[in-house]
């Protein structure tokens, strides 16, 4: 299911023996675009930490509720290796928290969640996932600094992005709304990352091979509601590119 992170940002984060906070941001990798962390917000209980929930242990999102559910307790959160809030995520730090959970890796192999494209939950699973011994480096964003960046399209800068649109499946962005007010009043357009040729870190911007004139084209966006599978076959369609979810199909082709 496709989902706005605004619309995930406070939803309630249910533990297996109670409610642990709500969810606050989340934290990206420049590779895969996938969701590697989601950082709860846990009011006053673990003060001065953060806390960072792996999707590997995370539900899909309940709209109705506005909750998720973590399939851990509390004590299990508690115990976790602990960061402070004003510190980044580092690879030491990613290492000893996998260690913990007894996560398989995404580093760890050629997926997105590395030995495997999928997201694996079944925790049995986790020891038994075959390690190539293939390594990348991810750079982990945050979605709260990110938020804002411009988009630069090959004949012009075109906006700014606003929100995200994350899969909760895979746990992966699957596009960034952007808002073209200035350059276009009243309307906002979805780009996949996979048509961003490259990221610009140094100066907080987005850049695209896809011309103004081809985005402004682009089928309308109207909301939340808009995101089901026709209006996305719609938009890969304009822009002639083949859909991420045949890609997904054709990896999971790749490894039987």
């Amino acid at each position: 299911m496709l989902n706005m992170a605004k619309d995930i940002k406070g939803c309630a984060l249910a533990a297996r023996d109670g409610n642990i906070g709500t969810a606050k941001e989340f934290y990206f990798d420049d590779q895969y675009w996938a969701l590697r962390y989601l950082v709860a917000d846990t009011g006053g209980w673990l003060p001065g930490r953060q806390v960072l929930l792996s999707p590997h242990s995370l539900g899909t999102v309940n709209r109705e509720r506005r909750e998720l559910t973590v399939d851990l307790t509390r004590e299990q959160i508690k115990s976790s290796p602990s960061l402070d809030e004003d510190k980044p995520v580092s690879r030491q730090f990613e290492e000893s928290y996998y260690g913990y959970y007894g996560y398989p890796t995404y580093w760890g192999g050629p997926f997105m969640w590395g030995p495997t494209p999928d997201l694996e939950r079944d925790r049995t699973k986790w020891r038994e996932n075959p390690r190539d011994g293939k390594q990348w480096n991810p750079h982990l964003r945050s979605s709260r600094e990110t938020a804002g960046y411009r988009l630069q399209a090959a004949d012009g800068e075109l906006g700014h992005v606003e929100d995200f649109v994350i899969e909760d499946e895979l746990w992966a962005i699957r596009y960034l709304l952007v808002d073209t007010r200035n350059w276009w009043p009243g309307r906002r357009v979805l780009v996949s990352p996979q048509w961003i040729e490259r990221v610009s870190w140094g100066e907080s911007k987005f850049f695209v091979s896809l011309t103004r004139a081809e985005i402004e084209k682009s089928p309308v966006f109207t909301g939340a509601a808009t995101l089901n599978r026709d209006y996305e076959s719609l938009l890969y369609r304009h822009y002639q590119r083949p859909g991420y979810w045949d890609e997904i199909h054709l990896e999971h082709v790749g490894t039987r």
